[in-house]
C-alpha cells in the first residue's frame, strides 16, 4: 500500500475477528512507532505488547471506550514518559508519545490490519486503572491504548477534508 493511499484507508477499527499477528508484524508497527519525530529527538515514549487474552479482557471491562480490546488480536498501551522529554515537559512527551501512536495506527492499516486509539490519558481514573492491570510506573503517563487486529467486514474510511480548515497566508 502507498502512502496516501495508506492514510487516506485508515479508519477507527472497532470491531474485529479472530486472528493472529505474527511477531514481524508487531515489530514493524512497533518499528514504525518508534520512527516518529520527537522533540530535539528524546523520543519520550514506551510501548507495553499486550497479547495475553485475560488481559485484554480485563482491560476491555475497565475502559469503557476500549471494549473492543477483549476481541482484538492484541493490543498496544502507548505511552508518554516526560522525564525523557525535551526539558522534562509533560507537554511535549505527550505529543511525542500521540506523533508515535499516529506512526503505530498508520502501520496496521498498512498491514492490512484494523486499529483504533483509544485514550486512557488524560483521564485520572482510566489512568489508575491501566496502572494497575499493566504496572505501569507513576512517572510514566498511559496515554492511549490502542487495540489491533483484523477488521470484521469492511472498513470505510471518512474523507475529513474541509477546504474551509485551510488559511492561506494569514487567519
Amino acid at each position: 500500500m502507498d502512502f496516501f493511499e495508506t492514510v487516506h484507508q485508515r479508519a477507527s477499527v472497532r470491531n474485529f475477528s479472530p486472528c493472529e499477528i505474527h511477531e514481524a508484524q508487531w515489530e514493524a508497527m512497533l518499528r514504525a512507532a518508534m520512527a516518529a519525530p520527537s522533540a530535539v529527538n528524546r523520543q519520550p515514549w514506551d510501548f507495553v505488547l499486550v497479547r495475553d487474552r485475560e488481559v485484554l479482557t480485563r482491560l476491555a471491562e475497565t475502559l469503557p471506550y476500549a471494549r473492543m480490546t477483549a476481541e482484538a488480536a492484541g493490543a498496544v498501551l502507548v505511552c508518554a514518559t516526560p522525564e525523557r522529554a525535551y526539558d522534562g515537559s509533560t507537554e511535549f512527551a505527550v505529543i511525542d508519545a500521540s506523533l508515535a501512536c499516529q506512526n503505530l495506527l498508520l502501520a496496521a492499516t498498512a498491514l492490512g490490519l484494523g486499529a483504533v486509539w483509544t485514550a486512557v490519558y488524560p483521564e485520572k481514573e482510566r489512568e489508575a486503572a491501566v496502572r494497575a492491570i499493566l504496572g505501569v510506573p507513576e512517572a510514566v503517563i498511559p496515554l492511549a491504548l490502542v487495540p489491533i487486529g483484523k477488521p470484521f467486514g469492511p472498513v470505510a474510511a471518512k474523507d475529513k477534508f474541509r477546504r474551509e480548515s485551510i488559511h492561506e497566508g494569514s487567519w
